[in-house]
């Protein structure tokens, strides 16, 4: 999930006036672990995937351990424990050998790394989105107690033998410039990237909409996957929706 929900760790006096996000009520909750696996298992429909996406809602917690107190923006936003995260059967449903994107927030960085050994895959790189203004500058509009996060990190594993990426993966760098959509969606040049460096079949996992190509799991994919609250100006909501 988005970075910016590492506000749930602190108290960082943001002025709400410049936060395009404020008062969302708009995520259901996730279903409890045993469904999402059983779940999971029927979508892949004996199907075992050569590249797989996942953006996992993440859940914050503080210094002694308690799910962190939610920015009222976010105070109806589903998450799931790290465990449940771990404990979906993604093993299950990847071939050999496979690659895995798995969009980490910064703070949990080492959470991801866990996520994805349960998952039966190992590290090797990741692609950092950069977020930017409109003149290219740092969206600095991010939160953070030690520095302003202006990037997320999308952490790149693999299983299995010969697991090298494809050709263009190669001359592929691992950077993403590009402005930020609704809260925690993350950029579409992502699909790009993934589909010229990994092969199919594909899985997204706590997808938003549906997309060609790909199978999709999650609360909210589905065709007519649509934001609907107040999000940048320049995000449509056909834009949006792509």
């Amino acid at each position: 999930m988005g970075e910016d929900r590492a506000e749930h760790r602190v108290r960082s006096g943001i002025d709400p006036a410049a936060d395009p996000y404020q008062d969302l009520d708009m995520f259901q909750q996730p279903p409890p672990s045993s469904d999402a696996a059983a779940d999971l298992i029927a979508t892949a429909r004996g199907r075992r995937f050569g590249t797989i996406l996942a953006d996992p809602p993440w859940q914050f917690q503080n210094r002694t351990g308690k799910v962190a107190p939610e920015h009222k923006r976010l105070n109806r936003y589903g998450t799931m424990t790290l465990d449940d995260i771990c404990a979906l059967p993604v093993a299950q449903i990847s071939a050999e050998p496979a690659h895995l994107y798995l969009w980490v927030p910064n703070a949990l960085l080492p959470e991801g790394l866990r996520v994805m050994e349960a998952w039966g895959y190992r590290y090797i790189s990741n692609i950092v989105w950069h977020k930017v203004r409109k003149d290219g500058g740092s969206d600095g509009r991010g939160v953070g107690f030690y520095f302003r996060n202006v990037t997320e990190l999308l952490l790149f594993g693999v299983r299995g033998k010969n697991a090298r990426t494809l050709p263009p993966g190669r001359s592929q760098v691992n950077l993403i410039a590009s402005r930020k959509r609704e809260h925690s969606r993350k950029p579409d040049e992502q699909y790009r990237i993934i589909e010229e460096c990994s092969w199919g079949p594909r899985l997204e996992m706590f997808s938003r909409g549906t997309r060609r190509g790909w199978t999709v799991w999650g609360n909210q994919a589905d065709e007519d996957y649509k934001p609907s609250w107040d999000t940048y100006g320049y995000n449509s909501a056909a834009v949006a929706a792509e």
